[in-house]
């Protein structure tokens, strides 16, 4: 997608090219496109993929290669809004996910679910169940932590395709589960959303932050909060580096 034209407007954002748009508008470009993009992926950005890919070449020509990256952090839609994108807006990978298991009945979408542990999947499937009747759920896997052979990368992929998805949401940690949609790029039959904690917030094992955190792009914090251990690096150290150079840009 680097060299070909997008479908929508991208403000340069330390190198990521981040849609500008907004919930309605990724919808109806992605109802548009659905067919033509099965084989190529979505990412959800954030400020932490964002200044990663900033500092790794290899992740940065994975984001630029998505049909989309989405501006899931508020800063990143924010800064498109400083230069002069005045509609940008935020667009979640929870709540994309959301979006489009509610107009499932309607547009008769098919869904795989990929990552997670067995556990959370069960829950999901539960939840999703009661949530969004009428959404179909074409399956769900959650791989091992460890690589997978590529024996057994070849069946996951066999799998996927068997079930026929529009859809396989990706659950497996940024920056892995970009790397993974990107080097399935073609081989799995379906649009690819690397999704991140949208299992684990719809399944009800993470609590979201309140909508007015949400509005105030307080979410890091909240998140910060029930995990401190895992996320104080993440959310310090890129949030830092990301304000440094959102000052001098």
């Amino acid at each position: 997608m680097q060299n070909q034209q997008r479908p929508l407007p991208v403000c340069d954002i330390m190198g990521v090219q981040i849609a500008v748009t907004t919930m309605e508008k990724t919808l109806r470009c992605i109802e548009e496109h659905r067919e033509d993009w099965r084989g190529e992926y979505i990412c959800v950005s954030n400020v932490h993929t964002t200044v990663t890919a900033y500092e790794d070449a290899d992740y940065r020509a994975v984001q630029n290669g998505a049909v989309l990256a989405l501006p899931d952090g508020g800063p990143l839609s924010r800064y498109s809004r400083r230069k002069g994108f005045a509609d940008a807006a935020r667009v979640t990978g929870p709540d994309l996910m959301k979006q489009l298991l509610r107009e499932s009945a309607d547009k008769h979408y098919r869904h795989y679910f990929y990552g997670s542990t067995p556990e959370t999947l069960e829950i999901l499937r539960r939840k999703l169940a009661e949530h969004y009747p009428g959404a179909v759920i074409a399956g769900m896997e959650s791989p091992p932590f460890r690589p997978l052979t590529p024996e057994e990368d070849a069946a996951a992929v066999a799998r996927i395709n068997q079930a026929q998805p529009d859809f396989v949401w990706v659950g497996l940690g940024a920056p892995k589960q970009e790397r993974w949609m990107a080097a399935h790029r073609g081989r799995v039959h379906a649009l690819m959303v690397g999704v991140g904690a949208a299992f684990d917030y719809e399944a009800g094992n993470i609590r979201r932050a309140p909508d007015w955190m949400q509005r105030c792009n307080l979410e890091w914090l909240y998140r910060l909060l029930q995990d401190p251990r895992r996320l104080f690096r993440r959310y310090f150290v890129t949030n830092t580096k990301f304000l440094w150079w959102a000052l001098r840009h």
